[in-house]
């Protein structure tokens, strides 16, 4: 019951967490597809050729907070404590009279011998 609990209590952390992350203001300002000029002397001045955006810290925070998600969920599932398994059924035994061997000469009698299944 316990781990039920706080299995919920985490997803639910997890889901509140990701719904309020704070997450960068729009700008309302006029953009014709074209990027700042940044020439150099060679005269490169094209744009499409950087793709450096200075999101890589919070793509590289939300793979870290996923593998300790991770982590942490899979070891309070994987903690489940003993698992007893149901012993077989007794075997089922009873009583027959059966010919066997004489020890002392090479004759044959009759005893009553416990026979399981």
């Amino acid at each position: 019951m316990i781990k039920k609990t706080v299995l919920t209590v985490m997803l639910a952390a997890a889901v509140v967490g990701g719904a309020l992350a704070p997450v960068t203001n729009a700008q309302a300002q006029y953009y014709d597809g074209r990027g700042p000029y940044r020439g150099d002397w060679r005269g490169h001045d094209d744009w499409r050729r950087h793709h450096h955006h200075g999101n890589g810290g919070a793509i590289a925070g939300g793979v870290a907070a996923g593998l300790l998600g991770g982590l942490i969920v899979g070891g309070a599932l994987a903690n489940r404590g003993p698992v007893y398994e149901v012993a077989p059924p007794p075997p089922r035994c009873w009583f027959e009279s059966r010919q066997v061997e004489n020890q002392y000469d090479d004759g044959w009698h009759y005893e009553r011998v416990r026979v399981c299944n």
